[in-house]
């Protein structure tokens, strides 16, 4: 018996209105994943402030959830390739309608933490999952058009969450608790459109799953995020508990790859590695998630704090970005389908990129909102050519049963990325805005106590003397500017893998008809092999002997 049984129904092709009655339910659990990520940036302080929580608590809200997201993606992306994956896609969200309810409810912090890592183990599911049942059942050549939308519905989340969170605080009579609420209906909805429209074949596989491999990578990996959530607040870069944390992740992650080097189904298939379109757009994938994230996160502090806007009008503030990745994101694929070639709309999202961040590199308290505006806008057109294309170049490359692992591949280096990035990149904002605090109440005389370290919280702007907000104002904004240089050099990294990749023709067959073909294939190989030593020992046929014929030795009659 093999480890793989065929389809309980073959595969066929989907039609254009098939295929959008399917994304419906998967754009709407994309959506709630990426909003609870955002949507609580900008209710954070009141938050925290309800339920008379420390300033820790504050990183921990959202690092929790980060950090189960990031780490089970792989996970999900493996359980793909094995089971059903509309199940897994419903399960996901299911865990994502807990996790939010609890939020809502919570009535202590401990709780909410508790509450934010199972939204994000939801979440990681649905990062990794959809994308994965879009590569089954979209051909690549059709792919590019609607992972434009994908890339768009990911756009929309990312930027429109700090708003809805912002509108929703200001709104007396809704609350921070409907910040969690507000993505139940989505998510239900979403279970209940995956139910009725995303029709896949049911493979059943007769494997183990390799949770040894799978614990030490999401430990491995969530001591390392943890210590670049941590370092620079809670401790020192250069302390013992960052050579605890960083020693811990290595041995983890090297006994992870030992495993995984040895399993019959590991979670991440090292040989994946072998193929040069997977490791090149995963190394970009990870570049993109600094950029995307910083773009996203620091913008919007830079936006109330620098320039002294509301939470609602810091969320208008990022339209451009938004704009600037829906429209390109939307469009190249488009082309893409039409076209086939693709691989120069990675080469222009990676320079036009780069070009984005270079010129937000040059902001500050001063900088006028038409300049902002334009400098997001380059910005969001390059991630938007860059972020979808680069999963449609792996997906194309990769044999079908491979296609879940390549794809939370992808997935997991682009969030690992982006949350690595936002630690780092927050803690040398930090920095820099302590040593331009420094140096302005120094050039001011007033006394340093009267600004704070510059590195805790986040100052409310209201209750300072005009004095002290100039500088406050400066330093924030300077310290911006900065942080988006220090980002430029990475996004050109980002540039220089995408340059060696192939170009490749995309298929014109959906990765469930592929994995049809490859299984078909596979039984074929398996009966020529089973057939072949009997067919080489007997020249002459012999019926009556063809029972025993693989026992016997190689005789005449």
């Amino acid at each position: 018996m093999t480890a793989t049984q065929a389809p309980a129904q073959a595969p066929t092709s989907m039609d254009n209105r098939q295929i959008l009655q399917a994304m419906s339910g998967l754009m709407a659990g994309m959506f709630v994943a990426i909003l609870a990520g955002t949507i609580v940036a900008n209710a954070l302080p009141r938050i925290i402030a309800d339920l008379g929580a420390s300033q820790s608590s504050y990183t921990w809200v959202v690092t929790s959830e980060l950090l189960a997201m990031t780490a089970t993606v792989p996970l999900w992306g493996k359980l793909a390739d094995l089971f059903n994956q509309k199940l897994l896609l419903q399960l996901s969200l299911s865990l994502f309608v807990v996790g939010s309810l609890v939020a809502g409810f919570s009535q202590g912090v401990v709780t909410l933490i508790l509450s934010r890592v199972i939204q994000g183990v939801g979440a990681g599911g649905l990062t990794a999952l959809a994308q994965i049942v879009m590569a089954a059942v979209i051909p690549p050549r059709r792919l590019g058009k609607y992972a434009g939308i994908f890339g768009a519905v990911f756009a929309i989340g990312t930027v429109a969450g700090p708003l809805v969170g912002g509108v929703l605080v200001d709104t007396s009579w809704l609350g921070w608790r409907w910040c969690f609420f507000i993505g139940v209906p989505f998510a239900l909805a979403g279970i209940v459109l995956l139910q009725r429209t995303l029709k896949l074949p049911t493979v059943r596989r007769e494997v183990r799953i390799d949770w040894l491999g799978a614990f030490l990578i999401v430990a491995g990996i969530c001591s390392l995020l943890i210590w670049t959530s941590l370092a620079g607040n809670n401790f020192d870069w250069a302390s013992w508990q960052t050579a605890a944390l960083v020693t811990l992740g290595v041995v983890l992650l090297a006994a992870a790859v030992l495993v995984e080097s040895r399993a019959a189904e590991p979670v991440i298939p090292l040989a994946i590695f072998r193929n040069r379109t997977v490791t090149l757009t995963t190394v970009a994938s990870f570049f993109v998630g600094i950029a995307m994230f910083a773009g996203s996160v620091f913008l919007s502090q830079y936006f109330q704090v620098s320039l002294g806007k509301s939470p609602t009008v810091a969320g208008l503030m990022s339209l451009p970005l938004i704009g600037g990745l829906l429209v390109s994101s939307t469009v190249a694929g488009q082309i893409i389908s039409a076209t086939g070639k693709w691989k120069i709309y990675l080469i222009a999202g990676g320079v036009v990129m780069t070009a984005g961040l270079g010129l937000l590199g040059t902001i500050g308290a001063d900088t006028s909102f038409g300049m902002l505006a334009l400098y997001m806008a380059v910005m969001g057109i390059g991630v938007g050519m860059l972020m979808q294309n680069l999963v449609l170049a792996a997906q194309n490359d990769v044999d079908a049963h491979e296609l879940g692992a390549a794809t939370s591949v992808l997935s997991f280096f682009r969030s690992l990325g982006g949350t690595i990035g936002t630690s780092v990149l927050g803690a040398i904002l930090a920095n820099r805005v302590a040593d331009e605090m420094t140096k302005g109440l120094k050039e001011a005389g007033l006394p340093a106590q009267g600004g704070g370290d510059g590195g805790g919280a986040v100052p409310d702007m209201t209750k300072l003397p005009a004095p002290l907000k100039e500088i406050v104002e400066h330093a924030y904004g300077v310290a911006t500017g900065d942080l988006f240089m220090i980002a430029t050099p990475f996004a050109f990294l980002a540039l220089v893998a995408v340059l060696f990749i192939k170009e490749k023709p995309l298929k014109t067959t959906s990765g469930m008809e592929r994995l049809a073909a490859e299984d078909e294939a596979a039984a074929g190989d398996t009966d020529e092999a089973t057939q072949a030593v009997p067919a080489e020992a007997a020249p002459v046929p012999a019926p009556r002997q063809a029972p025993d014929l693989d026992k016997q030795p190689t005789t005449t009659d």
